[in-house]
């Protein structure tokens, strides 16, 4: 299969992006996909979910990053660190990418800079599937990342602030789509679930009258595991493979694989 690029995106912080795209990452590579990820956020919560804080503090001294990469426009294949899971591989983040905007503004086509800089990782057939966690902001960086995807998708919480903003998404993906007319939108993945709630019912049925919008079978239930696992720098299956979240993580993840295969 040629390489597959996904982003994973929202413009509202907490709404779980990195917590998925970890975990998907993850259980891709354990499903036998070879899997790149990018953490594209000056947060670094991917980047802390899978290496200790020294560590990912030393790469982000040492310049071995995502920052370094794109603002030298530099061949991403330089940057990339294994991790300690087989066939899964990250290029880390750095507190410096809250410079990334200013560094962006005055190169010459600046949205297709990480494309660019991603063209031989991809021509290499080296991964299956390249995902990238996207910074809560809506600007150049984020479009720099989805004009250099295949797919969106987009983790949503179901509370009652989840949805706010989601209409300034849609409306930035359909800016993209002029630029990057082969990207579309996977889906929107559901996270932070407690059924008991009315927020649940009330963001299912407002996903459900937006037009165009597909949602995820699979959604992602509060579970304390997820946060016990963040908190030991791996992924919730690695952590607890028994957890309720590990399951539907693994679930999520065979959806994602059925609709990029269809």
């Amino acid at each position: 299969m040629k390489t597959t690029t996904i982003c994973f995106a929202n413009n509202k912080g907490g709404s779980g992006k990195s917590t998925t795209c970890c975990n998907v990452g993850y259980e891709l590579s354990k499903m036998g996909y070879r899997v790149l990820m990018i953490d594209g956020d000056m947060q670094m919560n991917l980047s802390l979910s899978l290496f200790s804080e020294d560590a990912v503090l030393e790469s982000a001294q040492n310049g071995n990053n995502v920052y370094t990469a794109v603002t030298n426009q530099e061949d991403i294949s330089n940057y990339i660190t294994q991790t300690k899971y087989e066939n899964l591989d990250v290029v880390l983040s750095s507190s410096l990418m809250s410079n990334i905007e200013f560094d962006l503004f005055s190169k010459w086509q600046r949205e297709l800079i990480l494309k660019n800089c991603l063209k031989n990782v991809k021509v290499s057939d080296k991964y299956d599937f390249i995902l990238m966690d996207a910074p809560p902001t809506l600007g150049g960086w984020v479009m720099n990342m989805l004009c250099a995807s295949d797919y969106l998708i987009i983790p949503v919480e179901a509370s009652p602030w989840g949805l706010f903003g989601l209409a300034n998404m849609f409306e930035f993906f359909a800016t993209v789509q002029q630029i990057n007319p082969d990207i579309s939108l996977l889906g929107v993945a559901i996270t932070k679930v407690d059924t008991r709630k009315n927020y649940f019912k009330q963001t299912v049925d407002a996903l459900h009258n937006t037009d165009g919008v597909r949602m995820f079978e699979n959604y992602i239930r509060t579970d304390s595991s997820i946060e016990w696992a963040q908190d030991a720098s791996l992924p919730v299956a690695v952590y607890k493979p028994s957890a309720r979240s590990a399951k539907e993580y693994k679930a999520l993840t065979q959806e994602v694989v059925s609709l990029v295969n269809r």
